[in-house]
């Protein structure tokens, strides 16, 4: 029973911990305003332009030619994930990380890469080495904390996400992946007012509001005009479902439950 009941558990938590997850690592990226585009960070950018005009072979060709090319592996990497291959891209940017240990846009993918097959712990140590030293990316600081939200450990993954917006205030992502955080921690009201912070920020943000769409939902409200939500926003129903599924297993324990509880938590989130 609490095998099961754990399982549940975490299986709702991570389908909706994937959507800041998801926020987070889209953009995760090494350059910041002011930078100047490394040749890796340029190449990688002049790629993505035209990388549906590739096939996955041409990719292979590319990066069998020299496995230890950065450029080439990230490529590589990307068009496999497109092809649901996450597994085959981890092994090939694991492989150029050895080569490469102090490039940050390939260390960024590899973790990146690490985080979308469920491997957290080692993403976010792969996230760090992937850091500038003395100049810190909020969006890899961004991106830790999304995979500590995965993790269960919330209150860290806040932490990073306030170091984040040390570094770029007020930045729409890292709000709304924060907003997520509350409300994987429960605190729905605090969600709703950082995430309604991140729309203001970002209004045009399709996905950020639907994540304010999302935490109104499991508040029982609905979108609409006026001053509740941009008209013809709604909710992500899967999502919703899945984290109102994790609050009401969080805070419904019967007392016949407390005992099971320890057990469930330690197996799930």
């Amino acid at each position: 029973m609490a095998g099961s009941r754990g399982s549940k558990q975490q299986g709702a938590g991570r389908l909706f911990a994937s959507v800041a997850l998801g926020l987070a690592l889209a953009g995760c990226q090494t350059t910041q305003p002011g930078d100047a585009p490394s040749a890796v960070n340029t190449a990688v950018a002049s790629h993505r332009a035209s990388a549906s005009r590739h096939s996955l072979a041409g990719m292979a060709d590319g990066y069998r030619a020299n496995p230890k090319d950065a450029v080439a592996a990230i490529r590589y990497a990307q068009a496999l994930r497109e092809n649901g291959k996450r597994w085959e891209a981890v092994a090939v940017l694991e492989r150029a990380a050895v080569h490469n240990p102090r490039q940050p846009i390939l260390l960024a993918a590899y973790g990146r890469a690490l985080a979308e097959i469920g491997d957290y712990q080692h993403a976010f140590d792969v996230f760090n080495r992937a850091h500038i030293p003395d100049r810190p990316n909020w969006r890899i600081v961004s991106a830790q904390g999304a995979v500590l939200d995965e993790m269960g450990r919330h209150e860290e993954a806040q932490r990073y996400y306030g170091t984040a917006l040390r570094i770029a205030p007020d930045e729409p992502s890292v709000l709304s992946n924060l907003g997520l955080s509350y409300a994987l921690a429960k605190d729905l009201v605090r969600a709703e007012t950082t995430l309604r912070k991140a729309v203001a920020q970002s209004r045009h943000d399709v996905a950020i509001r639907q994540n304010l769409a999302l935490i109104m939902s499991l508040q029982g409200r609905h979108s609409g005009g006026g001053a509740s939500m941009p008209a013809g926003t709604r909710a992500d129903e899967p999502a919703t479902n899945a984290l109102r599924e994790l609050l009401a297993r969080q805070n419904g324990w019967s007392e016949a439950d407390q005992a099971e509880k320890p057990q469930v938590r330690a197996e799930g989130r």
